[in-house]
């Protein structure tokens, strides 16, 4: 087995320096890389996400939800990058156990400082090169995260309208519902009235039949009423459903890959 820690003590004092540098740069890059296609996963299922919730009904918590999970993906890649270095350093023999590493790493990576420890001399200049991959690595997270909030606060502003006609629909539906069982009790009323004009100088069997003719309109009434009730929520739903869509500068940010 390859016994990497050796094969660098073997390297010349005078030229350990140029191999920390060469060891550095080559993380540097795979740093960068990884870095890249990893923001790049976290913009791609944000957008898959944004594209859900601006179809069908307007969830303003998820939409707010979306940006934090954002950030904590930002977050992670760091967390991993941090790790990665403090990898290499362990098996390059530079520091012994992995706590050290990680602190060593982390202090670096921050541009904080070394703190209480340090690595062998001809070896420390691998630390200005994990600094200099934080600075990159944070700068670039930055500009990431002004395009996640700037696009997650368009997405909020459309699931706020949305939910302002969400409320309209709402209040027309109760409204016409109103309005149903208002016309529901009317017609039972009068009908009652109509009735009363019927009962007099009749039997009680003849008015037995009559009440039962009344109840059974009334229940007529009711059930037409309810169905129409029905028919309204449900055509409600719908309306809800289909409001992602939107229009004007909420359109084209849903029209975005």
């Amino acid at each position: 087995m390859l016994d990497i820690p050796t094969l660098l003590a073997k390297i010349p004092d005078e030229y350990k320096p140029l191999a920390a540098v060469g060891i550095g740069s080559l993380m540097l890059v795979i740093l960068a890389l990884f870095h890249g296609a990893g923001l790049h996963m976290v913009s791609v299922q944000q957008k898959r996400r944004q594209r859900r919730l601006r179809s069908g009904r307007p969830r303003l918590a998820a939409g707010a939800l979306l940006v934090g999970w954002s950030i904590f993906l930002m977050l992670a890649l760091h967390v991993v990058e941090v790790t990665m270095w403090a990898f290499v350093i362990i098996h390059a023999g530079f520091v012994k156990h992995a706590y050290d590493a990680i602190y060593y790493c982390a202090n670096a990576y921050t541009t904080l400082g070394m703190g209480s420890l340090d690595i062998d001399k001809n070896w420390r200049n691998i630390s200005p090169i994990i600094a200099i991959s934080g600075l990159f690595t944070f700068a670039w997270t930055t500009s990431a995260l002004v395009d996640v909030m700037a696009s997650n606060s368009r997405l909020l502003e459309q699931l706020e309208d949305e939910r302002e006609r969400e409320m309209e629909m709402r209040f027309a539906l109760r409204k016409e519902e109103r309005g149903l069982l208002k016309t529901e009790r009317s017609e039972a009323l009068s009908e009652r009235e109509k009735t009363k004009t019927q009962l007099s100088g009749l039997s009680f069997f003849q008015r037995l039949k009559i009440w039962r003719e009344e109840r059974n309109k009334e229940d007529e009434f009711r059930s037409t009423a309810r169905a129409q009730i029905k028919d309204l929520r449900q055509k409600e739903r719908q309306d809800e459903e289909k409001l992602g869509p939107g229009t004007g500068a909420n359109a084209k940010d849903k029209e975005q890959p």
